[in-house]
């Protein structure tokens, strides 16, 4: 399948909305990628002229997006580009669009803090299998998860 795969550095420019659907949640916000230059004759950064895109992201990407994206910060979206055109007021205007793969914030710009979500209910509450260091095949890391699980049964 043809795809255009693009990775773009940028930044929030909207609030992330959000919404549940019937296949999931659904999220979405504008992201503003402004090009810095280094202009010669002046000896100084320039700005060139800001391109907004339309991010969307389905199911785990979107609330956990909701959830962690302001307006404002720096961020890496990595994802399928998408060009439409519609008619507005009698003229034709183009859109682009991001159907985002990956989103992170920009850590050559700051740091942030990585929280794992939590998978489904079930998961959370069903006991593990007891294991034993003779099912445990590898490294010391493995053993130690093993004698873990082995404690918690």
């Amino acid at each position: 399948m043809n795809e255009t795969l693009v990775t773009l550095v940028g930044n929030a420019a909207t609030a992330v909305e959000f919404r549940e659907t019937a296949t999931g949640g659904m999220a979405r916000f504008r992201f503003a990628v402004t090009p810095r230059r280094w202009d010669r004759e002046k000896q100084l950064w320039a700005d060139g002229r800001t391109s907004f895109y339309t991010v969307w992201s389905w199911r785990a990407l979107a609330a956990n997006l909701a959830g962690s994206v302001s307006v404002g910060e720096p961020l890496v979206v990595h994802g399928r580009l998408k060009v439409r055109e519609e008619e507005q007021a009698g003229q034709r205007r183009a859109f682009v669009d991001v159907e985002a793969i990956a989103v992170g914030h920009d850590l050559s710009r700051g740091t942030t803090a990585f929280r794992r979500t939590a998978r489904g209910e079930s998961e959370l509450t069903e006991r593990p299998e007891r294991a034993t260091e003779g099912d445990a095949k590898g490294g010391p890391k493995q053993l130690e998860h093993a004698a873990a699980l082995t404690a918690v049964s």
